[in-house]
């Protein structure tokens, strides 16, 4: 078994949960709030710069050349492809980067930020990896899985696209093969594991956080 496979199997239980969440059953058809994508979006606003640094905290941490290229490429991609995308997202309602970010980050958007940069930054390279691969590898199969079906909402559809594409999809490969090609103890693909399982669980946090259209409960 190749351990990409243990690991999906670790994590198959959430992204099941996930599947079936109304956030992501109202993109396919079309039926999500509107207002529930904005906040999606926006809380994208303040994660993904946090992400960025866990993905350069990750190639920091790693002994190996070829992660530490790989992770340093990607973090350089969200910034400026997925930065991007939630640029073009946020104008679609309306609104400009510096206006999203005068609202608040919400609960569920601090503690996922958090826990990939603390892991990433203080851990070792194999919990690092743990943290960060189910961030990428959800979000393609995920995107895989509405690509089939799309969306009869046009901006839906673009979300679904970008992630289900190609591009995006080749980029999961690349990072799933090293992950394969890595030597690891029987501890460390435990500790691995744990912090893939908490990830994948922010994973499903967040977009439930976006159906609720979450907000700090005091203050």
């Amino acid at each position: 078994m190749r351990f990409r496979d243990e690991l999906w199997r670790a994590m198959d239980g959430v992204y099941r949960q996930i599947l079936r969440h109304p956030f992501l059953e109202g993109l396919t058809d079309g039926s999500l709030p509107r207002e529930a994508f904005r906040h999606y979006v926006m809380q994208e606003a303040h994660f993904l710069p946090d992400y960025a640094r866990a993905l350069a905290a990750c190639a920091a941490r790693s002994p190996h050349p070829q992660a530490v290229h790989r992770f340093a490429a990607d973090a350089a991609r969200t910034v400026e492809v997925e930065h991007s995308l939630v640029v073009e997202l946020l104008a679609a309602f309306g609104l400009d980067e510096v206006e999203a970010l005068k609202s608040p980050a919400a609960p569920t958007t601090v503690g996922y930020a958090s826990y990939l940069v603390r892991t990433c930054s203080l851990g070792t390279f194999p919990e690092a990896l743990g943290a960060i691969v189910p961030c990428y590898w959800i979000y393609a199969r995920v995107g895989e899985k509405l690509l089939a079906e799309s969306s009869p909402d046009p901006l839906y559809a673009w979300w679904i696209e970008t992630y289900g594409g190609e591009d995006y999809q080749d980029t999961v490969a690349g990072v799933l093969d090293l992950l394969d090609d890595l030597s690891l103890s029987a501890e460390e693909r435990e500790r691995l594991l744990e912090r893939a399982v908490t990830t994948a669980r922010f994973e499903w946090m967040f977009w439930d956080a976006a159906w609720c259209q979450e907000s700090w409960p005091c203050g």
